[in-house]
């Protein structure tokens, strides 16, 4: 598929929260309508076929599966669920193809789906079944190569690992995302940030500080030359550059 345009992509989104469609048949759509939001909704509704409704058949395929990973005592599948699930198609628990999956379902909490999330995930894939799922990894993978993929990932990441009614995130669990995330888009300056948060922060993590810190890392450059402290940047983020500052691990501009 062609590099999409911010309004494609955009309107691509859209399309796809509104409809419940997975990316390819939305794609398909905005293509015919010449990406008009609402000349695609018509194309999609005018044509039914278009839709690939759940059959029966595609139904009793999800809760196969569904019932495969399901807990014995919850109507949920849980941490045993999904370590067997990961076994099954041969990856590792932490690895982070994993959020790449939560982030289909639209996971709402790290280590359990609901059934409604593994079939909203396993539809946004166009999959019906866990060897299916195997042979995606791959493609789950490359998303994590596009830089406005990466950033939603990023971002749902944050949610998806929160204690529940908690709007912060500890700072031990945002270190080890932090790693699993930072892994894909390689920060030189990773472990000196890790070291300064736990040496002169040592605090959860705020959203908007989770999410500056990726702008932080994509935008500014590894001898902070080019950072900005009038910017609207989190006070955190100005403590850090006086800490590589004071530290001699950069020279001032």
């Amino acid at each position: 598929m062609d590099i999409l345009t911010e309004d494609q992509r955009e309107n691509l989104e859209r399309f796809m929260d509104v409809t419940r469609t997975c990316e390819d048949l939305a794609t398909h759509c905005l293509s015919i309508a010449n990406w008009n939001l609402e000349e695609a909704c018509d194309v999609l509704f005018a044509n039914p076929r278009l839709r690939m409704p759940k059959s029966l058949e595609r139904q009793k395929k999800y809760d196969a599966v569904y019932e495969t990973y399901q807990d014995d005592s919850v109507d949920l599948i849980l941490a045993d669920g999904i370590t067997r699930l990961c076994d099954n198609i041969q990856v590792d628990p932490q690895d982070i193809v994993m959020l790449v999956l939560a982030w289909h379902m639209k996971a709402s909490t790290m280590c359990q789906f609901s059934k409604q999330e593994l079939v909203d995930g396993f539809e946004s894939l166009g999959i019906e079944t866990v060897e299916q799922l195997k042979e995606k990894i791959p493609f789950m993978r490359s998303e994590l190569e596009d830089s406005h993929k990466f950033r939603q990932i990023y971002n749902f990441a944050f949610d998806w690992c929160k204690d529940k009614g908690q709007k912060v995130l500890p700072l031990d669990t945002a270190l080890e995302m932090w790693k699993l995330l930072f892994a894909q888009k390689k920060w030189p300056l990773l472990d000196d940030w890790f070291q300064f948060l736990q040496g002169k922060h040592n605090k959860a993590i705020s959203q908007d500080l989770w999410s500056q810190t990726l702008e932080f890392a994509t935008t500014v450059d590894t001898s902070l030359s080019n950072y900005d402290p009038a910017g609207a940047w989190p006070c955190v983020i100005d403590d850090f550059v006086e800490y590589m500052i004071e530290t001699g691990k950069v020279q001032k501009a």
